[in-house]
């Protein structure tokens, strides 16, 4: 991972601008994405699966998600 220049006082997590909220659906299902301010993620209740956001920029790639519940993940989310 590259640092790209993280100073003091950047760890703080940035909060996920409400306004692109709408325009962001899951890569994989396509539905819309409900944003999670305790954990500041993107979570899939239909996949149960939660997007991190770092520095306000949500990481929307499927290897960086987290399950958020103990079943298995659906089939078409583990690629090759």
């Amino acid at each position: 991972g590259q640092d790209l220049g993280r100073g003091p006082g950047s760890a703080r997590p940035q909060p996920l601008e409400p306004s692109l909220l709408r325009f962001l659906v899951c890569p994989l299902s396509k539905r819309p994405l409900r944003y999670e301010e305790a954990t500041n993620e993107l979570i899939n209740e239909e996949l149960g699966i939660a997007y991190p956001i770092i520095d306000g920029i949500p990481n929307m790639i499927p290897e960086a998600a987290r399950t958020t519940q103990k079943k298995p993940p659906a089939e078409g989310l583990k690629q090759p």
